[in-house]
Formats: C-alpha cells, structure tokens, sequence
C-alpha cells in the first residue's frame, strides 16, 4: 500500500503528455444487480470444487450481455479459494466470502460481496452416547447422537431413532428411551446412510437398596468427585451392569454420565444416582478454591520498532530471544541475567519480514528461528550456533522445499534419531521434519500430511515430546503422530498417524460470526502435552473490525482453551475448557500444576490444572493471577496483545506483540496473608 501511493506521487509531479483529444467519462453502468447462478442456493460441499457462476441485471430484471466478471477472496482463507475467474475451492466448512466485480464497456466497475456457505458432506458416521448396557423396567435414559461426514465434519441432521423391540425397550423421537419389560432391545439412531445401534438389555426391577459412595463429600471448587452407585436386591446382592441417570442440584458445575462430578461455585450440591422409581442421594460440600496470588513485575524491555513475536530463553538462563514482526527483519539476543535490567545484547538479521518462532537446542549450543516473508522468496529456517548465547552466529539454512515459510518450529532430539526440526510448510500445508544432528548441513528427514487439500489447509503449530508430535492442524483441529514413541513404529524418517481430535469451529465460534460476519479467522493454533492432557488453544479473530473505532484497543480477540484427555490417545476427547470473557487465547506453558497463557488483548493469565479436570476451569476459581500487558511504551499504545510466555527458574518470560517483553514473579500465597 505505501509503495503504491509513493509511485503515484511521483507519477503527479512528472510532466504531462502532450494534449490530446478529451476521453469521454465512463457513463453509469446499467447493471442494477448481480446474482449468483452457480453454485445454486450458494453452497457447496466442504472438500469440492465448483465454478462460480454469475448474471448481471438491468433495472427491470433482464440479463446484461457481454459482461466481464473478476473474483477475489474476501474473507475465509483458511478454509478455501477462488480464483479471477471464479474457481472455487473448498477445504472445510465456514463461509468464503467473495469479492466480485462486475464491468461492462464504457460502464463503470459495479461490486458486490458474495458468501459461498460450504457445507459436510453426507452423512457417514454416527455415534451414540450414553450407552447404558443394562436398565431395570421403569428406568429412563436420554440418549443423544452426532452425525459425521466422512471427512470428520459434524452435522445437524434430524435423527431417525427406532428401538427393535418396543415391549422391552420404548423409544421416542428425541432419544428418551424407556425400559418396559424384561429382554433385550437394540437402538438405532439414523440420518441417511449413517447408523449407529447399540444393544440393551432390561431386567426386572428387583431393587431393594441402593448405595452411593462417597455419601458425603468435601471437596473445592474445580475438584473432581467420582461417584459410584450400586443397586442391591432383596438378599443383599448387588445387581451387576445397571447404570444409573446422574442428576445434581442446586448450584452451578456439571456432572457426566459416568458420575465424575465438579462444582463451579462454593456450596452444598446434592448429587442424585436414578434407577427409574428408586433414587438415591449424596451430599458434597464445595468450599472456595482460593488460588489466587499476587504477582510482580521484575524487569521490562519495551520494543517499538516492530511487534514483537515469540520469545525463547536459552538454556542457562542468563540470555533470552525475540522475534519480530508486521516487518520484522530480526532477532534479538537480550541479557537476562539481572532481570530488572534487561538490555539487548544484539541482533540477527536476515532477509525476512517475520521471525515468529525460535528455539534452542536442548543443550543450548544452538538456535533455530522461522523465516517469512523473504524478499527473495526464500524462507525456511536459519541455524545459529551460540557458542557465545549472548551473540549468536548464523552457519546455515535451510529452504529447500520450504521457501513459501516456515511458521512454527519444534527442536527435538531423540538419542537414538538425533536432532530434528518439526517445522511448518506454508507452501503446502506439510510438517517438514529436518534433520540438524550436522546443524551445518540441515537435511530433510520426512515430511507428513493430514490430506492431500492445499486450500484451505493449515498446519499452524508442534509440539513434540516422548517421541510423540501434536500438530495444531487449524481445520483439521489436533493430530498426533508417533515420530520415535513406537507405538505405531514411527520415526522422524517414517512418521505415522496416532490418532486425530476434529472438532466443530463453525458451531464453537458462531458468536464470532454473529458479531463481525462470515469468513473470520479460527483453527486449532497450539497444542501442549501435560500428563494425560493435551491443552490447545484456537486462535479466533472477527472478519471486521469494530465500526467506527479510533485504534487497536477497540478489537479483540477471541478462543478457547480446550483440554483433551488422551489417556486412550487413539480415542482424544475434549473434558474441559477455558475461554476468557473478553480477549483470546494464544500459546501456552505449563509447568508442575500451572498454567500460563498469553490470551491476546485478555493479557497474561496464570492457572491452576491440579488435579483431574473437567468442565468450565474459568468458572471454578482457578485463575490464580492476571496482568494486562498494555503500557505506553510499546509498537501500539494502551493496548495488550499477550503473545505466550516461558517459564525459567521462577519467573515468566510473557511477551506482548505490542509492548515487547515483560518479566514477572508470582508471588507465595503468604504474601496474601500479610497484607490481610
């Protein structure tokens, strides 16, 4: 944009040519409206292709010959594309808004925005949920189904249930299902060709006693009570395989079907286990969490020539790194040393409007950082030995095969593999791993895909440990692959698929939608393996910005932290979330039981994920600090855009894109006291 306007200020104050006979203006053009003819109705299915096809119109309606039609994409990149001449492509579903421009001879240009409504395919899966395998006569059970494409994309399809024996088991036309008569019955739930059944059988209701355990709980906010119920008969014997309908009241939490109970709010809950026309009661007293601490900060290092991007501190923690952006042609090496003084100590430049990621070797003898934006067109990585921490010395790159930019990149080594970068493609949407045990001579070791889709498809970040890689796969939400764990034989040269966790964005973010149209930007953007979790964050921006607003401090960001239980990693499930009342979520650290989080124009959070987890954590008082990164200093003024943080020796390394990078302390619950 600033190039285009120089060269037009100088092309003014250039002499003229000589004059010539006057041009008649361009009249009015006589298209009064454009209409889309193809694809009918403006949809089309997630993973086609399909041509646009547009009619324009006079003021009474009738199509105007001869007019040329341009196209460009106005929205939605990550889920597909359209060409100039109005070829369409899908990747997954949303909304691809196009821009189109209608011209006609000696008229002038008439536009119009178009959104293309790409939607699942078929139906091709189906999956039921609770599946009870036994229920006494009387009992009741609401069951639930999802419908799938086969791509993996949800469906709101209408579902057809039907029971096989409706004397022993009722069904109605919402998934209530009723236990009438002693036998055994299978449910089907369908919607089109996709159908799943399961087989119950019902028995006599002999209960004479039931027992809940625990009777009675103490417990705090956000802790998990597992509860058990058993139903005995007259002799005293427990009546094997019933499960019973879970129920609590009053208060706010949740309680799955499997009797995991969490209460979001201190108070008495009364947790009810029911088998049809007998129930059965347990108490759980939920006291305050009492989390919160107070924080300091210790040191300060504002950057105003660029935005500021990821920050990585080097193994001795005495020195830390910064990328830059939004034309960033640099990294920065700062002494960490005093963190209330930190200073930069200097720079490595390269040809590139981007540094977004970097990261140390594991023993700190060298340094990786991404490349976008080349001038000359070629990105990759850069490779630094930092035989000096504090001056680090370029020896090699890498761009082969990834010269379109390397987003995100994972340094990993495995004694038995060596030392390899898990790096992003830009160009096709790949995971490039590059092998850098000779980190002067980098080679590539394997590259993986989730699909053979180019539009649309984004592998936005990784995350390697025990010989496993999450990959952030944006549409495609959070796949694992094994590249040395073993499990599925994989290696750095051989990666293979573990499993995939995909997930409904468009249902997730319809808010985002509702409040700045179609075509904004979300996808899986982070991922991080703690314990039996994986925690990944989704990176969520409005397609338009707030009408009227003066500066950036009007915009935000929005997301969710969700936590995915992966201690059956080839069946991922999502058990809890986070998502902040204003701002987003950006990347993460945990480290012991603590959460930390760059959360966008929410500033840096701080929490508490002891324990089991499920449910809503922002409601049950695990927030145990925050700070809002907005200073006067930064690259833009009285607004925060927390990027991530690290965790070193104590204190959080949290940079901002706008005011560069922050030192802070969490200080000792004690402190709360004494100031009491």
């Amino acid at each position: 944009m600033l190039l285009h306007a120089l060269t037009l200020a100088l092309a003014l104050q250039q002499p003229g040519p000589a004059p010539q006979a006057a041009t008649a203006p361009a009249s009015v053009s006589p298209i009064a409206r454009l209409v889309v003819v193809q694809p009918r109705e403006r949809t089309m299915t997630a993973g086609d292709t399909a041509r646009l096809r547009m009619e324009a119109l006079d003021a009474g309606g009738t199509p105007i010959p001869d007019v040329t039609f341009r196209f460009v994409p106005a929205g939605g990149r990550f889920e597909g594309t359209v060409t100039a001449d109005g070829l369409l492509r899908s990747a997954s579903t949303g909304v691809l808004p196009v821009g189109v421009t209608a011209m006609v001879r000696g008229g002038t240009p008439v536009t119009e925005r178009v959104e293309i409504r790409m939607v699942p395919g078929p139906a091709a899966r189906a999956e039921i949920a609770p599946r009870p395998e036994r229920m006494v006569v009387g009992q009741r059970v609401r069951m639930n189904a999802e419908t799938f494409s086969a791509a993996g994309d949800a469906r709101q399809d209408q579902i057809a249930w039907k029971s096989s024996a409706t004397g022993v088991l009722r069904v109605t036309e919402d998934g209530m299902i009723t236990a009438v008569a002693p036998g055994r019955a299978t449910i089907t739930a369908a919607a089109g060709n996709a159908t799943a059944t399961h087989a119950v059988q019902v028995v006599a209701n002999t209960i004479a006693a039931l027992e809940i355990t625990p009777s009675r709980k103490e417990a705090r906010q956000g802790d998990v009570v597992r509860f058990d119920a058993k139903a005995k008969n007259s002799a005293g014997r427990e009546i094997a395989g019933l499960t019973p309908t879970w129920t609590f009241s009053p208060g706010s939490g949740m309680i799955d079907a499997d009797g995991a109970f969490v209460g979001y709010e201190p108070g008495e809950y009364l947790v009810t286990a029911n088998y049809g026309t007998r129930s059965v009661d347990a108490l759980v007293r939920v006291s305050p969490r009492e989390v919160r601490r107070p924080l300091t900060v210790v040191g300060r290092l504002p950057r105003t020539a660029f935005t500021t991007e990821e920050v990585w501190v080097h193994p001795n923690g005495q020195v830390a790194y910064l990328g830059t952006g939004s034309g960033g042609d640099r990294m920065y090496a700062i002494d960490i040393s005093d963190p209330s003084n930190p200073f930069v100590t200097d720079s490595l430049v390269a040809d590139t409007r981007r540094v977004n990621d970097l990261m140390t070797t594991a023993d700190g003898r060298y340094l990786v950082h991404t490349r976008e934006g080349a001038s000359s067109r070629r990105n990759g990585i850069v490779i630094a030995s930092l035989e000096d921490p504090r001056h680090p010395q370029v020896i090699s790159e890498f761009t082969d095969g990834v010269t379109a930019g390397v987003h995100s990149a994972f340094v990993y080594h495995q004694p038995q593999f060596g030392t390899h970068v898990y790096a992003t493609n830009n160009g096709n949407n790949s995971l490039d791993i590059i092998d850098i045990s000779d980190p002067r001579n980098p080679k590539r070791a394997s590259r993986f895909k989730i699909n053979e889709k180019d539009a649309g498809n984004y592998l936005h970040d990784v995350d390697v440990q025990d010989g496993l890689a999450y990959l952030s796969y944006w549409n495609e939400g959070l796949v694992i692959l094994d590249v040395g764990n073993g499990m599925k034989g994989g290696s750095p040269t051989n990666p293979q698929l573990v499993s995939q966790f995909k997930y409904d964005l468009n249902e997730l973010y319809r808010d985002v939608e509702a409040v700045g149209g179609p075509g904004f930007i979300r996808g899986t953007h982070t991922a991080w393996r703690h314990k039996n979790y994986v925690f990944i964050a989704d990176e969520v921006f409005p397609a338009a910005p707030v009408a009227g607003a003066r500066d950036a401090s009007a915009g935000r960001a929005y997301g969710r932290l969700q936590v995915v239980d992966v201690s059956d990693i080839e069946n991922p499930h999502s058990v809890a979330w986070y998502e902040p009342e204003f701002g987003g979520v950006h990347n993460v650290w945990v480290a012991g039981d603590t959460l930390y989080m760059g959360a966008y124009n929410a500033g840096f959070r701080v929490f508490d994920v002891s324990g089991e987890l499920r449910g809503d954590l922002r409601a049950q008082g695990r927030e145990i600090a925050h700070l809002h990164t907005a200073d006067m200093t930064g690259n833009v003024q009285n607004a925060a855009m927390t990027w991530g943080v690290v965790v070193k020796d104590g204190l959080a390394y949290v940079n901002d894109m706008y005011n560069g990078l922050w030192i802070v302390r969490i200080e000792p619950q004690a402190l709360i006291a004494q100031a009491r």
